[in-house]
C-alpha cells in the first residue's frame, strides 16, 4: 500500500511564528533610509543593507592605496551616502569623501559570437589619514 501513496499531495509542515520585531519609535512612511522622522529624531536603521560588493583589486586601486583612498565595487543602487556609511562601519574608518563611477557595459566577441560584458558601479572612498583598510588577507 505504501506505493499508492507517491501519488497523494504532501501537505507542508506548519509554519512557525516568526521573532518579535525590534522596539523602538515608529518610523514615519516608506522612502530611503536615513534621514528623520516627523519629530526630527533620526530615524532607526531596520535593516543591515550591504551596498558593498567587493573590493575591487587592480594596479591603478593599490596606487590608490598609498593615498588613502580604497576601490569597491558596490551596488548600483547605492548612494554616495550609503557606501561611506557602509565602510564606516565594516572597516570601523572615517571617510572623508566618496566618488562613484558608472562602468558602462562592454560589447564582447568570440569568433562569431557576440555578447555583452556586464557594466557595474565602482567607487572610490578616501579614508583620513594615519588610518588604513585591510583589504588582502596577508
Amino acid at each position: 500500500m505504501a506505493a499508492l501513496n507517491i501519488f497523494e499531495k504532501k501537505k507542508p509542515a506548519a509554519k512557525q511564528p516568526k521573532a518579535a520585531k525590534q522596539a523602538g519609535p515608529p518610523q514615519s512612511g516608506g522612502g530611503s533610509l536615513g534621514g528623520k522622522t516627523e519629530k526630527g529624531q533620526p530615524r532607526m536603521e531596520t535593516a543591515a543593507i550591504q551596498h558593498l560588493i567587493r573590493p575591487h583589486i587592480t594596479e591603478k586601486a593599490t596606487d590608490l592605496a598609498s593615498k588613502n583612498q580604497y576601490v569597491f565595487v558596490v551596488d548600483s543602487s547605492a548612494s554616495k551616502r550609503e557606501i561611506g556609511r557602509d565602510v564606516a562601519n565594516k572597516y570601523g574608518v572615517t571617510v572623508l569623501k566618496t566618488r562613484i563611477v558608472n562602468v558602462h557595459p562592454k560589447k564582447m566577441r568570440l569568433g562569431r559570437t557576440q555578447g555583452m560584458k556586464k557594466g557595474y558601479k565602482k567607487a572610490i572612498v578616501q579614508i583620513k589619514m594615519g588610518e588604513k583598510i585591510e583589504i588582502l588577507p596577508t
